[in-house]
């Protein structure tokens, strides 16, 4: 991505109201710079196509779910398999609009944002594993959809299982995990998912690099994202830059973690030798 391109991804987190759709698009943009502006143009005409496609007239949470499933999870034939788990292009809302394919919170923000621009109730919910969606008020009347699964409208129960099978653990649903997502957590999350892909992938550290560096130009990330991209650099051979970077995590951790700092001190040492 160009520079230009970042500052318009950390222009767009900062805003009072982001725009999901148009971070996604930013990520997607990262991944395959060669689309530029008219990809993301495609893209932000397809929702408004899709969302042109729902009737008018739609009234209540559970009414907005349906006519949402029956247009894009029957009729396009948006949903997941887990193969998709295994792709790249499952996280980038391009692919996923031209596949109708892609991870639960990729195709969640589809599902979200086609709804929003239909004048839907409509909202993401990220639950632990799998991400869905809410039609409704979270404080009142609220239906549950899960987009992987083609849009299926959610029983008491169904959130459950649909955690357990993703974490391995059952653990109650409550009111608090059923708010409505942030945008910025529900961005962080999808660059989570890709450099959870690339971890694994050697031959992909440039990918993890990519999504950690967009990461950090969200207004709240996680501190240990910053030591993190430092030592890919190094495991790159970006020798200079790693040291640099390691510190300053190891400054910003002085005051809270002085082990923490004094080690990654000493690997920001270690990787200046590898210099010489």
């Amino acid at each position: 991505m160009t520079s230009s391109n970042r500052e318009r991804f950390r222009a767009a987190a900062a805003e009072e109201r982001p725009d999901l759709a148009l971070l996604c698009l930013l990520i997607a943009a990262e991944a395959d710079p060669s689309g530029g502006e008219r990809r993301i143009d495609e893209a932000q005409i397809e929702l408004d196509r899709l969302a042109g496609m729902l009737p008018a007239g739609l009234r209540g949470a559970r009414e907005w779910a349906e006519a949402v499933r029956e247009l894009l999870g029957e009729r396009c034939g948006f949903h997941g398999t887990a193969a998709d788990y295994r792709r790249l292009e499952s996280s980038l809302l391009p692919c996923v609009l031209e596949r109708r394919r892609g991870l639960p919170i990729l195709l969640s923000v589809v599902w979200t944002e086609v709804a929003r621009r239909a004048g839907g109730p409509v909202h993401g919910v990220a639950l632990p594993g799998h991400y869905v969606v809410g039609f409704g008020d979270p404080a009142g009347e609220q239906v549950l959809a899960d987009p992987f699964g083609g849009g299926r409208l959610l029983a008491p129960g169904d959130a459950e299982v649909l955690v357990a099978g993703a974490t391995g653990r059952r653990a109650e649903v409550s009111a608090p995990l059923l708010r409505p997502a942030d945008p910025l957590s529900t961005v962080l999350r999808v660059l989570n998912n890709i450099r959870s892909w690339a971890a694994p992938r050697p031959e992909h550290s440039g990918v993890q690099l990519w999504a950690l560096e967009l990461s950090l130009l969200l207004p709240h990330h996680p501190v240990h994202l910053r030591l993190e991209r430092a030592q890919l650099l190094v495991e790159r051979g970006d020798f200079l830059r790693g040291a640099r970077s390691l510190e300053e995590y190891a400054e910003a951790m002085a005051g809270m973690q002085p082990s923490t700092a004094e080690a990654a001190r000493r690997e920001a040492r270690a990787a200046r030798a590898r210099l010489n």
